[in-house]
């Protein structure tokens, strides 16, 4: 049977959800919610479903739904967060976010805390590794075939530079947060790095902008560049930038894993995964590697695919502490976006994370 859904939020995320659920045999939108009541209705008309200003107001409507949307934005990209997943976790209802889970800490770490007490599922739209590349790497790692891990290196960044910039924000959702940047955009490289080689031990992070965005007096820290310590014992590198530089190798988004047995990396998030396995070679040479090009250029498509795998979760009614893309994990990425900017403001200093509440792994 499938599962109920009702959406808060029906800007260009919102609109791209129910498009993905419109297409899945696991849901049946049958509300939206936003505080624009024009916005939703004009999207509900679209649906043939109702609309309502407040995630309130849709579940007093609909008391049958199973899993709120929240696909809210706000400052820094998650302002608006907690007020909808609070009054969903309150009413015992699954919960999928978008990212970031908030742009303030304590907001995300009370959501998790409060669904691991009502002990519903709540997920986060993690999508940059719901991915078959991202999948086979996975599988490559836990298989052993990779070995001890000793490096992650990844680069994220959209494809820009000087002759493109357009000046500073003007959207007062962003104009002025000079951590924008980090807040907004962290949590998916972070995530992919942590879904690869494990939790992040220790942080160093050192943030900056170009001369062109100086010049224009924007005060965001486009650029970030963090050196990380695993659990594990790997080392990591994360290279974000918000358009400053044309994209180079590996494209717009690159990961680099580097074991012992192998080394693997992915290009543009769902589009090729290469191998590479150990063989004596000389400078300047390759050692033999395999090539698994997905033919998938489409970044969107991870959305359906990551919709679809929570949906599958909740259907399936997995333990807690196995939900794919869970809050707990984006509240991880979250830790690690502000022990980065700690370290920053420390002019790079090293910073342990906070550790990460333990999983309740029961449903209620």
């Amino acid at each position: 049977m499938a599962l109920k859904i009702g959406l808060v939020g029906v800007g260009g995320i919102g609109k791209l959800h129910l498009k993905c659920y419109k297409e899945d045999p696991l849901a049946e939108v049958v509300a939206v919610a936003d505080a624009v009541i024009e916005k939703a209705e004009e999207v509900a008309k679209e649906y043939g479903i109702k609309a309502y200003r407040s995630v309130q107001e849709m579940l007093d409507a609909h008391p049958d739904i199973d899993i709120v949307d929240v696909s809210t934005g706000g400052h820094e990209n998650g302002s608006w967060h907690y007020e909808p997943v609070m009054a969903a976790l309150e009413r015992k209802k699954h919960v999928i976010v978008e990212k970031p889970l908030s742009n303030d800490l304590q907001e995300a770490r009370e959501m998790v805390a409060k669904a691991d007490e009502v002990g519903v599922y709540f997920a986060c739209n993690l999508n940059h590794y719901f991915t078959p590349p991202a999948e086979e790497a996975k599988r490559l790692i836990e298989s052993g075939e990779l070995g001890e891990l000793r490096y992650c290196l990844m680069k994220m960044g959209f494809s820009g530079g000087e002759p493109l910039y357009g000046g500073p924000a003007k959207d007062p959702r962003f104009k002025d947060y000079p951590y924008f940047h980090a807040k907004a955009f962290l949590a998916h490289p972070f995530s992919v790095m942590r879904y690869l080689c494990g939790d992040v031990m220790e942080i160093q992070a050192f943030f900056g902008r170009p001369a062109f965005r100086q010049a224009a007096g924007e005060n965001l820290f486009s650029q970030t560049s963090i050196h990380m310590r695993f659990v594990n014992g790997c080392t990591g590198y994360l290279l974000s930038h918000r358009g400053d530089t044309p994209s180079g190798l590996g494209g717009w988004w690159s990961v680099e894993v580097g074991g012992t047995k192998g080394t693997l990396c992915i290009e543009n998030c769902i589009e090729k995964l290469t191998v590479w396995t150990p063989e004596r070679v000389g400078l300047g040479e390759e050692p033999p590697k395999r090539v698994v090009d997905t033919g998938v250029k489409d970044f969107n498509q991870t959305f359906p695919r990551r919709l679809h795998a929570f949906l599958e979760d909740v259907t399936n009614q997995v333990p807690l502490e196995k939900l794919r893309g869970s809050a707990r994990d984006a509240l991880a990425t979250l830790e690690y976006t502000f022990a980065a900017i700690e370290s920053h403001e420390q002019g790079g200093a090293l910073v342990r994370p906070a550790p990460l509440p333990l999983p309740r792994g029961s449903i209620a």
